[in-house]
């Protein structure tokens, strides 16, 4: 067992490599369907089935891929708690890695393949890795720690309460929840079944991570009608609806792209297009922090459709559809859940780092829903990609800040 952790580094890495082997990479296209896609049928399985053999309570949405577990509390009258994280990786990447790479850091680029490297230049926070066990896939495919980690966490904090139960806690409710990363995680979650008066995602990233304020989300989905005629024929009368593609991005302010973006700003984010002169496509997500300036960014991508309807006659469909809301001024109103969380990383000595997530968790979800829901971390960073990286220490030091969360939550 290492000595920053109670939970030992073993179990965590042979957990996550088994979890990571299986692809459960969340497909949008299919998001429709709840789960998007098999594979996150089969870690549901297998969470419920390591649920039942820990003597857990459990349950398996047999429809929808909801894991539920339960420990029962040995102390009366404490408030029953929750932990979550979500079956599914993104969508932009291959999502099973079958030999991870784990390795002490001593510093320098790190090489995924003979093409990619994660490389110092590009991501100077490795500078403060050095001497840590980290984590990696071969470059071929995303690493799954976002959030299979999440789920290490909580697995192997319930191991150790049952393992230890001369440690006071009340119930403990677990779940592990489909397409989080296509905006489906927490919508058709059992609240009633799940039975907790608060919860927390595990689903943040560096240690220390602790948030409580998220994106205002939506999603926009553009379709675009052209005229395709013969080129030689076309003057005057070709329509050509990949160019009108264009140039409704190009009339997007060019500032507002994740790229140019940190902090508080929001973004559009163009994650689909297709086009020929017959017909095209985009979609967008739609982020900001701030709720008007969320309506802004949407009323001038409306705006933007409509002038290039005038222009064009009538082509364009926009549809736009609200994701998730910043569960900041909620949060507010539930001061005990975020100072629980905070004296729990204070008594590990855990340098707590709050900062708004630029992205979105169940817990935003969940905390419109009535039940406070902020985030944790587990140690992870590069999400949704090649680069993606996990610190062993991360996902096991989130394993004992469950423990003491439920440890405080019994004393209180």
């Amino acid at each position: 067992m290492d000595k920053t952790t109670k939970v030992g580094f073993d179990a965590v890495r042979e957990r996550f490599s088994r979890y990571i082997a299986v692809d459960t990479r969340s497909d949008p296209q299919k998001s429709s369907e709840t789960p998007s896609s098999a594979g996150q049928f089969k870690l549901a399985g297998l969470l419920y089935q390591e649920l039942q053999d820990m003597g857990l309570q459990a349950y398996l949405d047999q429809e929808h891929a909801y894991t539920y577990g339960r420990l029962p509390g040995n102390k009366a009258g404490v408030p029953a708690i929750g932990f979550l994280a979500h079956l599914d990786t993104a969508p932009d990447m291959a999502g099973v890695t079958t030999e991870p790479q784990i390795f002490i850091y001593e510093g320098g680029d790190i090489r995924l393949n003979d093409e990619f490297s994660i490389e110092v230049d590009s991501f100077p926070f490795l500078k403060d890795l050095v001497g840590e066990e980290i984590i990696c896939s071969n470059g071929t495919a995303l690493l799954g720690a976002d959030n299979k980690a999440g789920i290490v966490a909580i697995m192997e904090a319930l191991a150790y309460l049952i393992a230890h139960p001369e440690i006071e806690h009340g119930d403990i409710a677990v779940a592990f929840t489909p397409d989080e990363e296509i905006g489906h995680g927490a919508s058709l979650l059992d609240l009633d079944r799940f039975n907790a008066e608060f919860a927390y995602t595990m689903d943040g990233g560096p240690i220390g991570d602790f948030n409580f304020e998220t994106f205002n989300a939506a999603s926009a989905k553009i379709k675009i009608q052209g005229r395709n005629v013969h080129p030689g024929t076309a003057k005057h009368t070709m329509i050509h609806a990949g160019l009108i593609g264009m140039e409704l991005h190009s009339l997007l302010p060019v500032g507002e792209r994740p790229e140019w973006t940190e902090g508080h700003d929001g973004f559009y984010l163009l994650t689909d297009f297709n086009g020929t002169v017959e017909e095209a496509s985009l979609e967008y997500i739609i982020r900001d922090h701030d709720r008007n300036l969320f309506r802004e960014k949407k009323k001038l991508l409306q705006e933007i459709v409509d002038f290039l309807n005038k222009k064009y006659g009538q082509r364009i469909n926009l549809e736009i559809e609200d994701s998730y809301y910043n569960m900041l001024d909620l949060m507010q109103e539930s001061g005990h859940v975020i100072d629980l969380a905070r004296n729990a990383m204070k008594d590990l000595d855990i340098e707590i780092v709050e900062a708004p997530i630029r992205g979105g968790t169940d817990g935003a979800q969940l905390t419109y829903r009535g039940l406070p829901c902020p985030n944790i971390f587990v140690g992870g960073y590069n999400y949704h990609g090649r680069y993606e990286l996990v610190l062993t220490r991360g996902m096991a030091l989130a394993a004992d800040l469950i423990v003491k969360i439920a440890e405080l939550n019994a004393g209180q």
